[in-house]
């Protein structure tokens, strides 16, 4: 009994102190905390581990951007203020990312001498002599070395490079008086209501919003501490500063399923910081930019689309579109501009983009109602073989791209193949560009081992940890905020990243399947084969009759199954029908592909489907160590070509100027929409508009003959077949492609005019 008490003593001490021991007789803000710690100080850090949450990751990510902005200005001294540091626990944890001695000094700033004398005694143990702690008001202290910068006549404040508040600013009196020079890190406990701003909206805040017994419940508690959890506090640190990244999280390590207290962890720079490298992701063709990168606070001009405007989006690096940072922009029609356009006055704050430290491939987005309904990415993999379409692309380094996002594969084979000047990557659910983000930084600051570990196989166990550290600098918030909370997709082995996604319920069901019929370890073989012959005879006498038996024949005419599963809409799916039955495209579709391709060695497609990963012999071009290192060369230049936009195609083409594109790939886009459509009309005129003369525009359909080619042919293209599957009783003789599932493949040129 005496060594289970004494085993609790931590726990017993900080029960009393906290929740029992009355707080009386404090006069002012240093004798509360003075008496609130005395008894405890010792225990402090034991007890607060749990409680505490997301230190860590703030110090991993404070870390990852340091290196990056230090890269950028490694002349420049590097201050760090840990402002209510208390018992140093945060500096000797920083020294796991961030050497301490790589620091020319560290201030511990806080007013409670009890903790103070904890971290006394860490340091010395430690032999840091560049640490230094100063018992001081964090609203208004002042650092030894600016003193004596004052008395040379030199701006004293512009030496400190980091800022960090660990739970600290929910206990600050005057929180207004922060540091306005570096990068600010900030973990702490807080409430939100469920309005959000249209600011809130622009720097990004996943799962932010509070119900409202969590959001009251929290505040009232806190307050008895005298930690304030109002949300002035945050708001006004997300409107004073540039923010980076940001996370919301929920603490659950007393009663997991009931108590949930919410926090958050957010990086920052100030809004004077130089932010005009970012620029060129938002540069437009003809010379004028996206989005206001003056640091000043003076306001700029832009042109939006006049339908996008209460949506706030900007969705094109070529529109003219800019972010909308405000809630109630100056707004005026334009003559000038082309239609359906108007003029907006733009003052700061900036989105989050407009402060990533590196590589700004996103262009600035808003949450849009359409966003919300896509919780995941669809597809996890792209599903169209690049080698065809580079075969009748004829890429060189002028071509301007406009294709589909997908998971991006296609993207980066092109950038491999041929570093076209741009690459427009356009896809409405933003999970697809958040996938692309991911890959295009790993590219960029991961060796190829732990690339080809986590997009290869599919598991990497040491994921969560890359992406704060080395990851993060080169993503938007809001991708960040998806991995963080989506982290488990490469760190779980028997799950591995391709079982994610809507398409993952097809992998996750077809070895589900192979299992149930017993020929999962035939499919294995069939991957393994070296001739034809052996992967042909595996395929008739065991994989064949599993695929084409009554029920699956029948799943796959299900029109959920095949959305949910397959990325298959109703429409495409009614197009497929037309030219067949189910029996008759799976027969046409993957019977000439196994005696033409060994899956081992020259189809990836059908490798990932049916072992769930790459193999180093088998996976796209991206995947292999030449193509890595050909993206990866000269500092990532080939990256530099890629635009991410997060909305339609349509609203992305309007924006375009006329005849910038000379390339574009449209997959199976326009199956998607209804017969007739004037949807389509409008998309493929628009088309017409920014494609150069003789550019062209590629497309694959389930239907042999789409409907829509008719309307090309009338907006003043030259529609030609590429490729269209055999008819007949007998089937397909000869794969169109490697993956083969679609009817036809075409190309339309537009004619000049």
């Amino acid at each position: 009994m005496w060594l289970l008490v004494s085993g609790l003593t931590p726990q017993l001490t900080f029960i009393w102190y906290c929740f029992i021991r009355p707080l009386t007789g404090a006069k002012d803000q240093k004798a509360r905390l003075d008496k609130f710690y005395e008894g405890q100080a010792d225990v402090y850090d034991a007890t607060r581990r749990g409680l505490l949450r997301g230190r860590k990751t703030m110090l991993n990510l404070s870390a990852g951007h340091l290196r990056s902005l230090r890269a950028n200005n490694p002349e420049k001294r590097l201050v760090w203020v840990d402002i209510g540091g208390g018992t140093g626990h945060n500096i000797e944890l920083m020294d796991q990312f961030f050497p301490i001695t790589s620091f020319d000094a560290v201030y511990l700033i806080d007013l409670c001498e009890p903790l103070l004398q904890v971290a006394r005694k860490r340091f010395v143990k430690k032999g840091w002599t560049n640490v230094h702690i100063l018992c001081q008001d964090a609203s208004d202290f002042m650092l030894p070395e600016w003193q004596q910068s004052s008395s040379q006549g030199i701006d004293p404040k512009g030496s400190v490079g980091f800022v960090t508040l660990s739970y600290s600013l929910s206990m600050i009196p005057n929180f207004y008086t922060l540091i306005d020079q570096g990068l600010l890190s900030v973990v702490d406990f807080y409430t939100a209501g469920k309005n959000t701003s249209l600011h809130e909206k622009a720097i990004g805040g996943e799962s932010k919003e509070c119900v409202w017994l969590s959001r009251w419940f929290w505040q009232i508690w806190f307050d008895f501490d005298n930690v304030h959890l109002s949300p002035a506090r945050r708001s006004y640190l997300e409107y004073r500063f540039g923010t980076i990244k940001s996370y919301n999280g929920r603490n659950r390590f007393v009663l997991p399923f009931i108590i949930r207290i919410p926090y958050y962890i957010w990086l920052g720079r100030p809004r004077a910081a130089d932010v005009s490298k970012t620029c060129h992701a938002f540069e437009i063709e003809g010379g004028n930019t996206v989005g206001n990168c003056s640091p000043t606070s003076s306001p700029s001009i832009h042109v939006l689309k006049e339908e996008d405007l209460m949506l706030a989006s900007s969705s094109s690096a070529e529109s003219g579109l800019t972010a909308l940072d405000l809630g109630s922009p100056m707004i005026e029609k334009q003559p000038e501009a082309q239609p359906s356009a108007v003029v907006v006055n733009i003052t700061p704050p900036f989105s989050s983009f407009h402060y990533q430290v590196n590589k700004p491939w996103r262009l600035p987005y808003y949450e849009h109602p359409v966003h919300k309904e896509f919780r995941t990415f669809i597809y996890s993999f792209t599903w169209e073989d690049p080698y065809v379409d580079v075969k009748h692309l004829e890429l060189t380094k002028e071509d301007s791209m406009f294709v589909i996002t997908s998971a991006g594969d296609n993207a980066l084979h092109y950038a491999i193949a041929a570093r076209p000047r741009s690459i427009h990557c356009v896809d409405m659910n933003p999970c697809q560009g958040h996938l692309l983000e991911l890959k295009l930084a790993c590219i960029q600051c991961l060796p190829y081992t732990d690339f080809f570990s986590l997009f290869g196989t599919g598991y990497h166990s040491s994921f969560r940890y890359l992406l704060d550290s080395k990851i993060s600098p080169y993503i938007s918030s809001s991708a960040y905020q998806f991995w963080r909370i989506n982290a488990s997709m490469f760190t779980i082995p028997t799950k591995p990243f391709y079982f994610h996604g809507y398409s993952g319920w097809a992998l996750r069901l077809s070895r589900f399947i192979f299992t149930l019929a017993g020929v999962q370890k035939d499919v294995e073989r069939m991957c393994g084969c070296d001739t034809l012959d052996e992967q042909v005879r595996i395929w008739k006498g065991k994989v064949r009759p599993v695929l084409l038996n009554p029920l699956i024949l029948a799943l796959l005419r299900n029109p959920v199954f095949c959305w949910n599963a397959l990325g298959v809409p109703m429409n495409q799916r009614r197009m497929l029908l037309n030219d067949g039955s189910i029996y008759e495209y799976i027969r046409d579709t993957l019977d000439p592909l196994v005696s033409t391709y060994l899956v081992k060695t020259d189809n990836y497609f059908y490798l990932l489907c049916l072992l769930g990963y790459y193999t180093p012999a088998s996976c796209p071009a991206y995947l292999t160590r030449p193509g890595f290192e050909a993206l990866k060369a000269n500092k990532g230049k080939s990256l530099e070509a890629f635009r991410l936009h997060t909305d339609s195609i349509y609203n992305v083409l309007i924006g375009l100027s006329h005849r910038s594109l000379t390339r574009v790939l449209l997959m199976d886009h326009l199956d998607w929409f209804t017969q007739g459509s004037q949807e389509v009309d409008d998309e493929i005129k628009q088309l017409f508009r920014v494609v150069a003369p003789g550019g062209s525009v590629f497309w694959r359909s389930a239907a042999r003959y789409p409907w829509y080619n008719e309307v090309f042919e009338r907006r003043g293209f030259q529609v030609e077949a590429v490729a269209v599957r055999d008819g007949g009783e007998k089937g397909q003789k000869v794969p169109l492609d490697k993956v083969n599932m679609y009817a036809s493949f075409w190309k339309a040129t537009r004619v000049q005019t």
